[in-house]
């Protein structure tokens, strides 16, 4: 299976890109597309990204094809394995995903950032289930933002936040078969 990793600055145009290139695939690939699926990790808990949410969903409804729209805030994993041979994927995106798995039992007072070894745990069952999706005939579009440009931060939890993700992004190129980065609109093919 295709796994195309697709990375940018925020408002770069990195998921318009990918919802165009998955939309594009499953029109057109040679083999008939089962289903077409957004994976969102996004969760609306203010006005912004209820904003955001609302633009991402306004979007794919003006392209006049319909999705099959998984919530996957937390379990990522459990979705991944759902998934079966022709389906094309977009997941949109790891940034939100790995702020989620940060803070999953703040509500609890338990939140993962402070358990040993939770993080690691988050991102070792995230590879497995990528691992296993890579067997199956799925194509897989996966966005993240871009955050390394900018000088480091005195948070010890935000430079971890950015140094996970960084290590992310290098395995998803790892194992990816193209890699995109975009800034202002602009596409870079890298892999």
């Amino acid at each position: 299976m295709p796994l195309i990793f697709i990375t940018g600055g925020v408002r770069s145009g990195k998921s318009h890109f990918a919802e165009k290139a998955a939309v594009t695939h499953y029109q057109t690939d040679f083999m008939p597309a089962q289903r077409l699926i957004y994976i969102a990790s996004g969760i609306a808990l203010d006005h912004e990204m209820k904003q955001r949410i609302g633009r991402h969903q306004a979007d794919r409804q003006a392209q006049n094809i319909e999705w099959l729209t998984i919530e996957a805030p937390y379990d990522i994993a459990d979705t991944l394995h759902k998934l079966t041979d022709g389906d094309v994927v977009l997941w949109d995106c790891v940034t939100t995903w790995l702020t989620n798995a940060f803070y999953e039992g703040f509500d609890t007072g338990s939140p993962c950032v402070n358990q040993p070894g939770c993080l690691e745990e988050k991102l070792r069952v995230l590879k497995k289930a990528i691992g296993t999706l890579l067997e199956k005939r799925v194509t897989f579009f996966v966005v993240s933002n871009e955050l390394f440009d900018e000088p480091p931060y005195p948070s010890e939890e935000v430079e971890l936040y950015r140094q996970m993700l960084g290590t992310l992004h290098q395995w998803f190129v790892s194992v990816a078969d193209e890699a995109y980065e975009i800034n202002y609109g602009i596409v870079k093919k890298w892999k």
